[in-house]
């Protein structure tokens, strides 16, 4: 079946990436010119005709597109944070668990990981399964993304040297809102503290969360941390899991995976002084938005391998 997918919010940094990675599928893509691009009837009516709809729009906005959905037989993938905790919306992280392929292949609403959300969950969710971190362990997250991460309006800003810097931390207000996403699918009781930051290169990000032995069961070790992740992901086509060695690992570039729709994980640890470091590398335009609704697309319609 030749699949129509309307792109709603087609021209921002997630809509452009999106149309660049189906370039030459066989999906029929049907984005609104310029001119229609906020008109309620000409979004309405392109929305009601398609088999897939994908929203790369801010949160108010694709709220306002799947209240305009009167044919119940179009589905939708929803890139922004509007129902990413919401009932009825099964969560787009085909990793999630060894079920959640399948979960996205029969949903008619998917809504796609938040870029930072990739990341932690993927490195906490199967240590919270397996026993080996506490629910309410008082974890605190930090993670650069590039740029782009500010959407396309920021990004221009950046590149045209308006109020750009090195590094800009932000969210201190400490109600960033992929922080209850997090603690969702992460299976945590308590609220982690995330400090995100925003680098001077264009894309990718490195996130990293730190662990001390003491606080942990006695058999969460770093290298039964690092084995945990390693079987939980042995099969998984994106998500890969990187050996641990003597040397310890002193750097990772967060522009490894740009383009790609992979995501590394790693485990540091320092078995003298007790501290246990994970950090996860990955393309915000890619597993982290764009590549990630292309792998939901595919499940969608080819189902789970």
């Amino acid at each position: 079946m030749n699949h129509q997918i309307f792109i709603d919010g087609d021209q921002g940094t997630t809509g452009l990436d999106l149309q660049n990675r189906l370039q030459g599928s066989e999906f029929r893509i049907h984005t609104l010119p310029a001119g229609l691009r906020k008109d309620p009837a000409a979004r309405k009516a392109a929305i009601n005709d398609c088999d897939i709809a994908i929203l790369c729009l801010p949160d108010a906005a694709a709220r306002e597109a799947v209240a305009m959905i009167d044919n119940p037989g179009v589905r939708v993938i929803d890139a922004s944070s509007a129902h990413r905790t919401s009932p009825g919306w099964v969560y787009g992280l085909p990793e999630l668990d060894a079920h959640q392929g399948e979960r996205i292949a029969k949903a008619s609403r998917v809504t796609n990981p938040g870029c930072y959300p990739t990341a932690a969950v993927a490195l906490l969710r199967p240590l919270t399964d397996a026993g080996l971190l506490p629910v309410d362990y008082p974890l605190t997250i930090h993670a650069v993304s590039g740029y782009s991460g500010m959407g396309r309006a920021g990004a221009e800003a950046h590149e045209a040297g308006l109020g750009a810097h090195s590094l800009t931390v932000y969210g201190l207000a400490l109600e960033h809102k992929h922080v209850p996403e997090i603690q969702a699918y992460a299976c945590l009781t308590e609220r982690p503290l995330f400090v995100p930051a925003y680098g001077s290169y264009r894309q990718g990000i490195v996130l990293t969360i730190g662990l001390h032995a003491r606080m942990l069961p006695a058999q969460a070790s770093g290298a039964r941390i690092h084995e945990c992740l390693a079987q939980r992901y042995r099969d998984a086509a994106h998500v890969h899991v990187l050996p641990m060695s003597a040397e310890p690992m002193t750097e990772r570039d967060p522009q490894v995976h740009n383009g790609s729709n992979d995501m590394g994980l790693a485990v540091s640890w320092n078995e003298r002084t007790g501290q246990i470091v994970l950090s996860a590398v990955l393309d915000n335009l890619g597993k982290g938005a764009a590549g990630a609704a292309v792998q939901n697309l595919r499940l969608m319609v080819d189902g789970p391998n």
